[in-house]
């Protein structure tokens, strides 16, 4: 079901190619809380030092971005958006430079979603499992993994807890599993209103009552989650509400006043309460 890992197709950028107006020497500015998605997309950013394969399709790939100094650690992210096809690995780049920036090397991966083929679930979680596993040949490229994280936000926070709690798939011992603004619990989440609920049946190919087992299958905490599981959530966030924040035995922090893309957009408080996890927990 898994990803063939051998093959391998490589774009390198040199650390000069950058976007329009990113500047390393200037970083983000600080901004106030509650960020809009649009936020997020208007900011600049470095480009990966490598985009890798990971499999056949061309949506199987992963984006390296190197430190320029000595790495404090290795960060695999998985980016959110519902798990669809509509948002991709892209509004993250920002999030990966400033991590980059604070001198951690990140590998962050891009999957197929609903909408795409082989997408949805099962598929979607072979793909990270597949791009996770990934890292392992990446030594090549200056990274170790002595100090490994899997952060993953919104959907992609789902996708990360769900890795840490099937540790049996993985080639990987991770140190921490952070998910940030992360969705727990795929069948309480599939009965709201919002678009990112209503896409949780699209994702799951059915409803709770036409697909129990696979919900079931899909919910992290079913599988006993890795023992340095920390949940960040905003209590003002509106995709993802405030009670999808607990796991059994995860360390749950709850920032007041940040909202759903703030862990994404490296001027917020928020982000820097990210990297003080970092941190402290690598």
């Amino acid at each position: 079901m898994l990803a063939n890992p051998r093959l391998c197709v490589i774009t390198f950028f040199t650390l000069a190619s950058f976007s329009s107006n990113w500047a390393a020497d200037e970083g983000y500015a600080k901004v106030g809380a509650d960020v809009s998605f649009d936020n997020v997309l208007d900011l600049t950013y470095r480009e990966s030092d490598y985009r890798i394969s990971y499999g056949e399709s061309s949506l199987q790939f992963g984006q390296l971005w190197l430190p320029d100094r000595t790495s404090l650690g290795t960060v695999i992210f998985i980016h959110g958006g519902c798990w669809l096809n509509e948002y991709s690995v892209d509004h993250s780049r920002a999030l990966s430079t400033a991590l980059a920036s604070e001198d951690y090397a990140v590998w962050s991966i891009e999957y197929r979603r609903t909408g795409d083929a082989g997408g949805g679930w099962p598929g979607t979680f072979d793909d990270v499992v597949a791009g996770i596993n990934k890292v392992r040949e990446l030594s090549s490229y200056g990274i170790s993994l002595e100090k490994l994280a899997i952060v993953g936000h919104s959907a992609g926070g789902h996708l990360a807890l769900l890795a840490g709690a099937r540790s049996e798939h993985l080639l990987v011992e991770p140190d921490i599993i952070v998910g940030l603004a992360a969705i727990t619990n795929l069948a309480a989440y599939s009965r709201g209103d919002n678009t990112c609920q209503q896409a949780t049946p699209l994702f799951m190919g059915g409803s709770v009552e036409e697909r129990e087992g696979m919900f079931y299958e899909a919910n992290p905490g079913n599988h006993g989650i890795h023992s340095a599981t920390f949940l960040l959530q905003g209590d003002i966030d509106q995709i993802v509400p405030l009670e999808q924040a607990s796991l059994p035995d995860a360390t749950t922090i709850i920032i007041a006043g940040a909202g759903h893309f703030d862990w994404v957009h490296p001027g917020t408080a928020a982000f820097r309460d990210l990297v003080k996890i970092l941190s402290e927990e690598l």
